[in-house]
Parts: structure tokens; sequence; C-alpha cells
């Protein structure tokens, strides 16, 4: 059974606003048609996170290493299903996602976990005399985090495991085309985070993530998407002198010459490369030859 609800606060509740439909890009059949979460529910998100921060900022990191290892293993026990699932919604090879993704992604958590106990903090006398400096690292506060479709369930560890190391509280937007394995995440992080600590919703840039990005209680915005995208979150973030931490950019050209030792090897080599993410790649085209 799919879990298609958003998580707010401590509750799960179905978006308010136009339905989108999630597509598998293989069959190209819907999956479902899920609904956008409405201004008001991305607000709600917001406010959850934010009456959720004053007492997660203040846990220590053991607390949140504890928690981060925890969430951890939970994914790790269920990587079959996540895998079936991330397959589903993105057209990828399952065992692929499982062999090449999955350990991946509960690496993050559990990398972030060792980190944030491991914070070194410099220390120096000599800049006024009789004085100490020292350098203090203080969570942000709210995150709003945008995911791309292309990696959906890694992308969501990305974005989440250093930000909830840090002490932050996160809203989280996955694409609008590949949301299943965040929405299924976001079941799993309930069992285990405090309340409002992790919020996910859903819809599109234009409405929920405009929403996301200009919301005054927004601390940082962390995206990665495209460079006109960029540009507008660089905009919203100007009016209230919001933090970013943008990843920006497009596909890359895979050019093959015709000329030259080795074309039938490269070729294929070439080849093998899209063929083992065709939901992936495949969806782009950039293989051309020269």
């Amino acid at each position: 059974m799919l879990d298609t609800e958003m998580l707010i606060g401590s509750s799960f509740v179905s978006g308010d606003a136009e339905a989108e439909a999630v597509v598998n890009p293989k069959t190209e059949e819907t999956i479902i048609d899920l609904a956008d979460a409405s201004p008001g529910q991305v607000d709600a998100a917001v406010e959850a996170a934010r009456g959720a921060f004053d007492s997660w900022s203040r846990t220590t990191p053991a607390e949140r290493s504890a928690l981060l290892l925890k969430l951890a293993d939970a994914i790790e026990g269920d990587a079959e299903a996540f895998a079936a699932l991330e397959a589903l919604n993105c057209g990828k090879p399952r065992i692929r996602v499982l062999e090449d993704e999955m350990p991946g992604v509960v690496d993050c958590f559990r990398f972030f976990a060792g980190a944030v106990r491991n914070m070194h903090g410099p220390a120096a006398g000599e800049y006024m005399a009789g004085f100490t400096s020292m350098i203090r690292r203080d969570p942000v506060g709210v995150v709003g985090s945008i995911a791309p479709w292309n990696y959906p369930l890694m992308m969501a560890a990305w974005k989440l495991a250093p930000a909830l190391a840090g002490g932050n509280t996160i809203v989280i937007k996955p694409s609008e085309q590949t949301p299943l394995t965040t929405l299924k995440l976001a079941k799993t992080i309930a069992d285990i985070f405090p309340e409002g600590v992790v919020n996910v919703i859903t819809g599109r840039g234009e409405t929920t993530g405009k929403a996301l990005i200009n919301h005054p209680k927004i601390d940082m915005i962390s995206l990665t998407g495209s460079i006109p995208t960029g540009k507008k979150v660089l905009q919203a973030a100007s009016s209230t002198v919001k933090r970013t931490h943008l990843e920006l950019g497009g596909k890359a050209g895979h050019r093959v010459r015709r000329r030259g030792p080795g074309i039938g090897r490269r070729r294929h080599q070439s080849v093998r490369v899209l063929q083992r993410r065709p939901g992936l790649h495949g969806r782009v085209p950039h293989l051309c030859w020269q």
C-alpha cells in the first residue's frame, strides 16, 4: 500500500490543492493522482517546524546522533520496500537502487550521526589582550528543502541528515514527479523523531515550492534544481536575508568521437551507462556521436 499523505507536525494529511499525476516513466502509466499542499498547509508545516525548533535545537549531539542512527537502521531494515518503490516511481532497475543507492542513503545518516559528535571549535587568545576568541556553532533554524526527481530518496537523505544533525528543523518538498519514497520515509521518521522536527509536503515548484521559499519563517533554503529556479530562490531569500544552499545545473553532454581507436568499445560502454539508469537518464537523452 502506498504512503500518500504529507507529514505536518504529528499529523498525516492529504493535500488540499490541485492533484498532480505521479507517473511510472517506464510504462508511462499513472501510479496515483496526488494532491498538492495548499498555501495554508505549507504555512502549517513551517509553523510546526518553528514550534519544534526551540526544543530540538537544545538537544545534545549525542541525542541527535542516536536518533539518526536509529533512522538509518530502520531504512536499512526496509531497504527492499524502499528500493521497489523507488524503481516504480523513477523507472530504474530495482536491483540498481537496492545495491547502488540504498547503502548510500543509509550511510549518509550514519555519517552525520558520527560527524555531529566530532565537531571542532578552534579558540585563540591573541586577538585582544586578556580575551579568548572562540567559534560557536548554532543551528540555523527552520530549513526549507526542495529536492529534484532523479535520486529522490538519496536527495532526501542528503538534505535531511546534515540539517537534523546540526539541530535544525525541516520542511522538505520532494519533486512532484517522484514523491513516493519521501512520503514513505516520512512514516519512518514520524516513529523516531519528535513532532514537527521533520515535515514533508508535496506539490509543484510554482505553487508549493514558491510558498515555501517565500515564507517569512523559513531561515534557510536548500535547493537542488535548475539555474532559473536557483535565481528565484535567491530573489526570494533576499527579502528576508535567508541563507541559501544551491546545487544547480542540468544535463552534461556525453560525446563519443566517431574516429579513433576503440570506437566500438567506447560506444558499448556509453550505451551500457544509459541502460543501467533508464529511468534516471533516459528521460533526458544526452548521448551523441561526433
